[in-house]
């Protein structure tokens, strides 16, 4: 979920004249969660997640910023804030909680590498088809009325993977069902969620916001794996869905106790005119576009890792589900240190040469997993790919929300989310392939290597 930072100074004067102020986002999955999140967030997008590609979705000081001096904590002071801001913190702990809980429950049903990163890719499935009409369904309904319906719909659906899973009837068949419908419910909640910080938190205050929901995914992803881990060994593969379904029930309350005082202008347009705006607005020459090819050249070779690390704890490290929560807590803990060294690298480096340094960063990471069979070695490597994977969301999407007009914010972050999606659901297919074919290890170092190769350019003007 990263701290004030500049926008390019390449593109800087572009993005004041697209957008006045940021655009709001939630720590988180990236699910997916998420995202987070979130992507949100980000992050990988999980099932249920609330922050998908969420991770980095945060704002910074820059054009619609300039000369803020706010307390990063300002935010608080609002009452509805800091009850979002909890419950976003239970629900993306119960997110990763559940990420962890539905790559274990695959590797055990069903361990080939197509089956498990298929996980992933029905994930993300939602959010490749759904996520523009969820967006520009956000902007023209009531944004309480639809959080509290699809709170209801993840609810019900974890709680179904938690029965299914305690009476020892789930599937892989019905494990990927049901993550689909996960993902259903988590599509329409990112972009809803996303729209809705600007209402209950002041203008000023929208960087604080973004940034401490940042912080609250990263919190989440630094203990959720472990805690998952844990449930698993101690009290069953159930334990994690039903850990889930509960967190989304903070959610609801919160959204229940919620009570509008602003209100976002609703478009004059019809339904599909609105889509067809929003999809004529990123694919536009500029800022935007530019960032959707950059988001598309990360996640593909980058999602290798999400889509085969069950896989790489079990045969490579022979660690056991705590282990894969210990790797990925380590993942978490390095986009926490991301989050507080990344405004000083942009500020010395620039955006473009931080992209290009944290892609590099990420193929290092992973090309160390690929070789490692030592487990304090690989949370070393989990560590380098946590920061890397922040850095460089986190980066692409403040460039987004920056190049974004208000009127367009849902269906503007709903086009990122889906390009995320998308990435990670082709990328998902084809590691798995190369993995069955090869093996977890090859896959990995020949992502890494594919990586290295598209780092320079990305953080060119590829996409213009």
């Amino acid at each position: 979920m990263p701290r004030a930072i500049t926008t390019q100074s390449e593109s800087s004067a572009r993005g004041s004249r697209l957008a006045e102020e940021p655009v709001a986002g939630r720590g988180g999955e990236a699910p997916l969660s998420q995202a987070e999140g979130l992507l949100p967030d980000d992050e990988p997008l999980t099932a249920g997640s609330t922050a998908a590609a969420g991770e980095g979705l945060a704002v910074s000081e820059g054009p619609g910023s300039r000369g803020e001096t706010n307390h990063p904590l300002a935010p608080f002071a609002s009452s509805t804030y800091r009850m979002f801001w909890a419950a976003s913190l239970f629900s993306n702990v119960g997110t990763w909680v559940h990420e962890i809980g539905a790559g274990w429950l695959m590797s055990t049903l069903d361990g080939s590498p197509l089956m498990v990163s298929a996980v992933r890719t029905a994930t993300a499935l939602p959010m490749v088809l759904l996520a523009i009409p969820a967006g520009a369904l956000s902007d023209r309904i009531d944004r309480r009325k639809m959080l509290m319906v699809v709170q209801c719909w993840l609810i019900i659906s974890a709680g179904a993977l938690a029965l299914l899973t305690w009476s020892d009837r789930i599937t892989p068949t019905g494990l990927l069902l049901l993550t689909i419908v996960m993902g259903v419910g988590a599509v329409m909640h990112v972009p809803t969620w996303q729209a809705s910080i600007p209402e209950i938190v002041d203008r000023q205050h929208l960087t604080q916001a973004i940034a401490l929901g940042s912080v609250s995914f990263n919190l989440a992803r630094s203990v959720g794996p472990a805690v998952g881990g844990l449930l698993i060994v101690a009290v069953g593969l159930w334990a994690p869905f039903a850990v889930n379904a509960i967190s989304f029930a903070f959610v609801l309350l919160a959204v229940f106790l919620w009570r509008r005082t602003r209100q976002t202008p609703k478009p004059s347009d019809g339904f599909f005119a609105s889509m067809t705006a929003g999809l004529k607005m990123v694919a536009a020459p500029g800022e935007m576009r530019r960032t959707l090819v950059r988001v598309a050249v990360f996640v593909l070779p980058a999602s290798s890792l999400w889509g085969l690390l069950p896989l790489i704890v079990r045969q490579q490290l022979a660690w056991d589900a705590k282990g894969y929560g210990y790797l990925v807590g380590a993942i978490g803990l390095g986009a926490v240190l991301a989050a507080v060294w990344l405004p000083r690298l942009r500020v010395r480096l620039g955006a473009d040469r931080t992209i290009v340094m944290a892609m590099l960063g990420y193929a290092a990471g992973l090309a160390m997993l690929a070789a490692s069979t030592s487990k304090p070695l690989a949370l070393i490597a989990a560590t380098v790919l946590g920061t890397g994977w922040m850095a460089v969301l986190t980066t692409l999407n403040a460039n987004a929300q920056f190049a974004l007009p208000d009127a367009m914010r849902a269906r503007g972050m709903a086009c990122y989310l889906s390009a995320f999606a998308t990435a990670m659901a082709v990328g998902s297919i084809v590691w798995g392939r190369v993995a069955a074919d090869q093996s977890p290890a090859f896959a990995l170092g020949l992502a890494a290597g594919g990586l290295a190769l598209l780092a320079i350019p990305a953080g060119g003007r590829v996409g213009t």
